[in-house]
């Protein structure tokens, strides 16, 4: 892989992974994986062979080009100003990524992905757009996703207030054969239907239909994605040479699995600026695909780096560095406190093909040798499916059902057991009690005052109880670390942080109607409470801050009560 050079610090842990690397040589593991080997992870061959489609997917994407193009050339020469594409988790984090990280070539639609049920974002990005010059990409390759399906009603409609008649001509659909969302493309006259491969997986599709056809809307390269990315894919086919543990991706599959068995399950990502985005697509890939049967590899990406002796030993760093600006100090004084580090150069952003394609299969390697199926995801339905249920009760009643607070003040009401007197002390008393990570559930409308904040309140709690401290938005991590949350096992601390929309907009029952049982904001709402019902059930540790009216004021007061030397 010669756009990629990794290197590897594992100190006490190197004898460790360099016989479970020879394991994986003797035992063929590649060969077997490339061959669709079902027995690699698991004797029931349900949910694994109709999911390795990924393998194969930059060969196959690359024969399909001219008819992506065939498709979106038109649409460029109709001088269509922006593309939005509407998908949650692996329908839309490979389209970000590549979209922010390549970014749009002139004359070409500026690409924006929308993946929430906030409100305030949904108006905001409404707000920006030109709805006669604007295309919209459905993805979800169920065709069901909650989110998408109701984001397509609501922009269906008032594309069809602008255009007329003409409104199917502004949306393209990305989902699997057979899927309600292709059965109302066909009945709406949607401009055209994207049939994804069925056998890839969303959070596998990066280098597919899903991540693919958005980026090519963008004027990114993506035959040059795919090329680099194959090049990669035709590497891992021969066999790693004996000796040391730069094989590419089975030395990292091998380092991942073997650290995460021995404790260092908390896998620390440092990327530069422009390849930021790229976390977050690593963080759904490795956390949805390793978090089951009590296992699982919490992926932990833009935090800011510490001093190596407030660390536990349960870190493991991937530090990717530019070539020629390796941060030596860094790494350094991580290796020098104990802690296993990877390095893994980048240069091209063209590069990020053959990246995904070497963190695809190094996860398979790793979900091998934790002894799960990484293709599926049998914890995510928990949520939705009481999600569904709040929902129907509030068409049936008009209203949510709501627990009781256990505490209640001017700025914030909490939920969950607590005999704290403030928001701060129980808080504090929530997190006394964490010994392995913590993760902030955050339901409201995220800008870069909000980013701040919650970075203040990351830092205080990580700094003062020196644990992993990770920040989901809502309801997009549901679509990535949601499955970890409920498939590991089990000692996790959620926080969930709420509030009330300043404003609301109506969700269309059907696209095409006025009709409207539902809002973005009640439908946020939903989420939040059928997700953290879900985490209780399963007997998690959870706690909910409901704020009221100065979000980032409240935010930053936990905070100051967490950096409290008492």
């Amino acid at each position: 892989m010669d756009d990629v050079n990794f290197n590897f610090f594992l100190g006490a842990y190197a004898s460790a992974v360099s016989r479970k690397l020879n394991d994986l040589r003797k035992n063929k593991i590649i060969h077997r994986i490339r061959a669709a080997d079902y027995t690699v992870w698991k004797s029931n061959p349900s949910g694994i062979v109709n999911r390795l489609g990924w393998i194969n997917a930059p060969a196959e994407t690359l024969t399909q080009l001219s008819y992506i193009r065939s498709v979106l050339d038109p649409v460029i020469a109709e001088g269509y100003k922006n593309a939005v594409l509407l998908g949650m988790g692996g329908s839309s984090l490979a389209a970000y990524v590549f979209g922010k990280t390549c970014g749009t070539r002139k004359n070409y639609p500026a690409l924006s992905v929308l993946d929430t049920t906030d409100p305030a974002a949904i108006c905001k990005i409404t707000g920006n757009l030109n709805l006669k010059k604007t295309l919209f990409l459905v993805s979800s390759k169920s065709g069901t996703t909650l989110e998408t399906v109701l984001l397509f009603h609501y922009f269906y409609n008032l594309t069809l207030k602008k255009t007329g008649t003409q409104a199917g001509r502004n949306f393209i659909i990305i989902t699997d054969p057979g899927s309600p969302l292709e059965e109302i493309a066909q009945r709406m006259r949607l401009r055209h239907v994207f049939l994804a491969d069925p056998s890839i997986g969303g959070r596998f599709s990066a280098l597919s239909f899903p991540g693919i056809v958005p980026a090519a809307l963008a004027g990114v390269n993506v035959e040059g994605l795919l090329k680099n990315a194959l090049a990669v894919a035709e590497k891992v086919k021969a066999p790693p040479s004996a000796g040391g543990l730069n094989s590419g991706s089975i030395g990292l599959g091998a380092a991942l699995g073997t650290l995460a068995q021995k404790g260092r399950n908390k896998l620390t990502l440092l990327l530069p600026a422009a390849w930021k985005p790229f976390g977050g697509w690593l963080e759904q890939l490795l956390a949805e695909s390793t978090g089951k049967e009590g296992r699982g590899i919490l992926p932990i990406y833009d935090e800011p780096l510490q001093a190596a002796n407030l660390y536990k030993n349960d870190r493991l760093f991937v530090i990717f560095y530019s070539k020629g600006k390796a941060a030596s100090a860094k790494i350094s004084a991580l290796v020098d406190a104990g802690h296993p580090v990877i390095t893994i150069g980048i240069n091209n952003r063209l590069h990020l093909g053959g990246h995904m394609f070497c963190w695809e299969m190094a996860t398979a390697v790793a979900g091998h040798i934790l002894g799960i199926n990484p293709f599926d995801q049998p914890d995510v339905e928990t949520s939705k499916i009481l999600t569904r249920r709040l929902i129907d009760l509030y068409r049936e009643k008009k209203e949510l059902p709501e627990e009781k607070p256990s505490l209640v003040t001017a700025a914030c009401r909490v939920y969950g057991y607590t005999k704290a007197a403030t928001p701060g002390g129980a808080l504090r008393d929530f997190l006394e009690q964490a010994t392995d990570y913590v993760c902030l559930h955050v339901y409201i409308n995220q800008t870069p005052e909000t980013d701040a904040a919650l970075l203040k309140l990351r830092q205080a709690i990580s700094k003062k109880y020196r644990l992993a401290v990770t920040i989901g938005h809502g309801p997009r991590y549901l679509h990535s670390t949601g499955q970890l949350h409920k498939g590991d096992a089990g000692r996790g601390f959620f926080i969930q942080i709420t509030s009330c929309d300043r404003r609301d907009i109506a969700i269309p029952d059907r696209p095409g109607h006025s009709h409207s049982t539902l809002t973005f904001g009640t439908l946020k709402t939903a989420q939040a409470i059928g997700d953290r019902r879900a985490l209780i059930d399963l007997g998690r540790k959870t706690i909910r801050f409901h704020l009221e009216k100065d979000i980032i004021a409240n935010i930053n007061a936990l905070a100051g009560y967490i950096q409290r030397k008492n």
